[in-house]
């Protein structure tokens, strides 16, 4: 994912619900009229002299009371939690005009990213979990609700010069959980690093990676990250041709995650916290 072609993202707002911090609640006073309500109906039906206190009057303003109940808790929303074995994959460029990247062959970061976001569906689909592979601006997106979510991209293809070889990884830092955020961009980090052998490139990770358009899209539970593959120039032949290499450390990296797997302090790079 070259930088220009991330700027031209353009992000939606963000549809997050907020968390009610007030003690009042208008759906548990409405509630509580309902039930009252209904018990007092219950009483005035049973008023006279000779049935008011008799045992088949109590047994009935029971059996009122408990189907109040019934109603009322039927009728209680529940909001749905989040998936503990789903986890959402992205496939940079997927599904745009736009193929990102694009190499002077004819080779885009599009076809590549896709490629590899296939193999991490696979591998994480084979360890247990529930995999969505999703275009970049997916409908499912919106508020979409997993244990974690994954960006997959690339760098350019045009030769910078001898160094620029190596992956970044952002996570997403509006997370309002953020001891999660920084363990998956720590394990991804970690596990990237060890399976591919490529150097972590800290210094070329832009605020396009960090404000990522996915970020204000998914729900505030959902974890997420965007991470840069590798260059498509100097990291090509691993990226084109070897890309069970790349997706097998992408899918470590979630794994370590979503298992809480333990990371050596002393083998994360500089600056990768």
């Amino acid at each position: 994912m070259e930088q220009s072609t991330l700027n031209e993202i353009d992000p939606q707002e963000s549809s997050n619900p907020q968390r009610s911090t007030g003690g009042f609640s208008f759906f548990n006073t409405f509630q509580s009229v309902i039930v009252v309500g209904m018990v007092l109906a219950t009483l005035f039906t049973l008023w006279t002299p000779s049935h008011l206190f008799s045992n088949q009057s109590i047994t009935e303003l029971l059996a009122s009371i408990q189907a109040t109940e019934a109603v009322v808790n039927v009728a209680a929303p529940s909001p749905a939690p989040v998936n503990a074995q789903r986890i959402g994959i992205v496939a940079g460029h997927w599904g745009k005009d736009d193929p990102g990247a694009v190499c002077p062959d004819g080779l885009t970061e599009q076809e590549v990213n896709l490629r590899i976001a296939t193999l991490v569906k696979q591998y994480l689909i084979d360890a247990g979990y529930e995999v969505d592979l999703m275009q970049e601006f997916d409908d499912k997106l919106m508020q979409y609700k997993a244990i974690a979510l994954v960006s997959i991209h690339a760098d350019t293809c045009m030769y910078i010069d001898s160094t620029k070889s190596g992956f970044k990884v952002a996570a997403a830092q509006g997370s309002i959980y953020p001891e999660k955020y920084q363990r998956l961009n720590s394990c991804l980090i970690h596990r990237y690093q060890k399976t591919t052998g490529l150097a972590f490139d800290f210094n070329t990770i832009t605020a396009d990676m960090r404000e990522y358009h996915a970020f204000d899209e998914i729900h505030t539970d959902t974890t997420a990250a965007i991470i840069e593959t590798g260059f498509l120039n100097l990291d090509r032949d691993l990226l084109e041709n070897h890309p069970d290499i790349p997706a097998r450390g992408i899918a470590d990296g979630i794994l370590c995650y979503v298992r809480n797997e333990s990371i050596p302090e002393n083998e994360l790079p500089e600056n990768s916290q």
